[in-house]
């Protein structure tokens, strides 16, 4: 009778999961009699025969028929990213002159809202720059500054809070009006026209000059910032809060796809893409020729892997004590730190490191080694992950995730993007909260902290108190002249019916509207909350967010509303940032760029709004 137990083919069983079982256990493990080790690990000296027991006890005499490796060969195939897609906008070769962060990370500096003067300090920078270009033609500063001047701003318009409503803001360009030049203002000149246009004291001999620095100027302004104007394409995607591109590299059949749809900023690196197996080019064009990938073979001499604490293989060498893994106390679940233990004290000695230069920006296959023993024997090794794609057994590790698979056996490319090792972040110009709040069933973005025109961070709290307060002196103003304009309302209850109360100025909200074409799916739309001031005869006017990460669609002719998608917004909130990025790039240039973040909140929160309360009168 044959054995119901006994496996026939154990590989496919496995394979195919036949024999379901089901077993538990938190940790095997031997119980020693005794747990002081100390006396038979000393090394005591006795004589020669007491030492090579010893060694025999340990297993030092030991030997197996695993050879070290001796050398290496292996074969490559490299092919490079060559085209990048920022959001909606046209598919574009890739610069090598600046790494994707810069190319995909960056935003658009303002320099204008709502035509107020800002970025103080760039325009102050570009003016320097100019006279410093200019100064060896001749003595023209007080000319250029005269024709392009920093202009002072009026305290009595409405339309100037942004400046005069900050201390810190008004006494910089009251500093500087008149005195120092706006190069930006130049710049915009420079489009249409000349930089001696409309300037009398510039010597007409000296115009070939100054054409000249002038097209310097205009290269060195568009190197230094990306300005809205010049801005077209833009990765971020305002709905998502997250930055979208796709870039491609060439194959036999086509192209390979790499898409992210969901890179929050900040580290971007191989897993943030993922293949996608339903295209084979990036747009509909016919994209570039097909192409054979460049084939690396080379030889080298294999490494073993060291590490601090890696434990000797041999019994009479000391080791290093600053990394004691005998010391690490796991609990019994957990498995990270078994793990880790006993590969730093198992299989220390069994990993060697084979070295393989690639250039940044590729896609590079191992197709396989001839590892060389001391043997002599030649072995070929290919990558382990090269199974089927579906198949749970499947190890993979350092491959990019593949969407839409066609099946069939896994790709164990490696995904080399041309990204910076390091990169420098400024202070945040922009912090942005998103928070819910269920008592008033909205969400809330929450502005931290604000540019001010100078380009100097302020906290929003504080520019929303100063602005309230700039609108309030300009109302009383305005009222002390004309006291009969006042809005003034006589109590005729003990108490009044308010129908709503306010928030702070830096509280934007954003309330639920339905998706269109659909009923049940609701998306996020940025609102307004009105400035209420105490006898102001004229209708409330909108308080509109400050920092740029709230304000898609507030600075195009005609304003469009603002969406976004419900679920972006989760129970723990979103913190956005806006920040300047330095990095130095392969040839030694150093790139500058204004880049957001994305990163959990920290929690919901209640704004204190209410509707439709009553509230005491003062007696009279």
């Amino acid at each position: 009778m044959a054995d119901p137990f006994a496996i026939a083919d154990i590989r496919g069983a496995l394979a195919s999961r036949a024999f379901p079982s089901l077993v538990v256990w938190n940790r095997l493990e031997g119980r020693p009699r005794t747990h002081d080790f100390d006396r038979a690990l000393a090394v005591e000296v006795r004589d020669a025969l007491w030492m090579l027991t010893r060694q025999w006890q340990l297993g030092e005499f030991h030997g197996d028929d695993a050879g070290s490796p001796v050398t290496v060969q292996m074969q490559v195939d490299r092919q490079p990213l060559a085209r990048v897609k920022r959001g909606d906008g046209p598919v574009e070769p890739i610069d090598d002159s600046a790494p994707l962060e810069t190319i995909v990370e960056r935003r658009p500096v303002s320099l204008t809202r709502e035509n107020v003067v800002r970025s103080l300090d760039l325009r102050l920078l570009m003016g320097r720059q100019w006279l410093r270009m200019v100064a060896d033609i001749g003595p023209y500063d007080r000319d250029f500054i005269a024709a392009y001047p920093i202009e002072l701003p009026d305290p009595a318009r409405p339309d100037h809070a942004a400046i005069c409503a900050h201390l810190d803001s008004w006494q910089t360009f009251a500093a500087v009006a008149g005195r120092r030049m706006d190069g930006w203002r130049l710049f915009e000149h420079l489009r249409t026209g000349r930089p001696y246009d409309g300037i009398v004291g510039i010597d007409p001999a000296d115009h070939a000059s100054l054409d000249a620095r002038a097209a310097e100027f205009q290269a060195w302004v568009r190197a230094l910032i990306v300005t809205a104007e010049d801005f077209r394409d833009d990765a971020w995607t305002p709905d998502r809060l997250e930055y979208r591109f796709e870039c491609a590299a060439a194959a036999p059949d086509g192209e390979r796809v790499f898409t992210a749809d969901e890179y929050r900023g900040g580290a971007l690196d191989w897993y943030a893409l993922d293949e996608d197996q339903s295209r084979r080019v990036l747009t509909d064009d016919p994209g570039p020729t097909p192409s054979a990938p460049v084939v690396i073979r080379q030889a080298t001499l294999p490494v073993q892997v060291a590490f601090q604490g890696m434990p000797s293989t041999r019994w009479w060498e000391f080791e290093d004590g600053r990394t004691n893994f005998g010391q690490v106390r796991p609990d019994t679940t957990d498995l990270a730190k078994l793990l880790l233990i006993e590969f730093g004290l198992v299989y220390a000695n069994d990993w060697f490191v084979v070295p393989c230069t690639l250039p940044a920006g590729s896609v590079a296959t191992v197709r396989g080694l001839v590892v060389t023993n001391v043997f002599g024997e030649r072995l070929w090794i290919e990558p382990v992950d090269r199974g089927a794609d579906a198949s749970w057994s499947r190890f993979s590790i350092f491959t990019t995730t593949r969407q839409h698979a066609r099946g069939g056996t896994g790709d164990p490319s490696l995904l080399l993007l041309p990204t910076v090792p390091a990169v420098q972040e400024g202070p945040v110009l922009e912090e942005v909260l998103l928070v819910r709040d269920e008592i008033a069933n909205m969400v809330w973005g929450i502005e931290r902290t604000v540019s001010l025109a100078t380009g100097v961070p302020l906290p929003g709290a504080t520019a929303g108190r100063e602005t309230l307060a700039w609108h309030r002196r300009l109302l009383d103003a305005r009222l002390a002249q004309n006291p009969a304009d006042r809005r003034v309302v006589p109590p005729s209850a003990p108490v009044r019916y308010r129908v709503m109360t306010s928030v702070p100025e830096e509280w934007i909200p954003f309330v639920p509207t339905h998706v269109p074409g659909d009923t049940r799916e609701i998306q996020l739309q940025r609102g307004a909350m009105p400035r209420i001031l105490d006898g102001d005869p004229d209708a409330p006017a909108k308080v509109r967010p400050q920092s740029a990460l709230l304000r898609p669609g507030l600075d195009v002719s005609p304003r469009q509303p603002y969406f976004v998608h419900e679920e972006e917004v989760p129970r723990a909130g979103v913190r956005l940032t806006l920040s300047f990025q330095r990095a130095r790039w392969r040839d030694g240039r150093v790139v500058v760029w204004l880049g957001a973040r994305k990163e959990p909140g920290r929690g919901e929160s209640s704004s204190g709004l209410a509707f439709d309360t009553l509230v005491d009168q003062p007696s009279a």
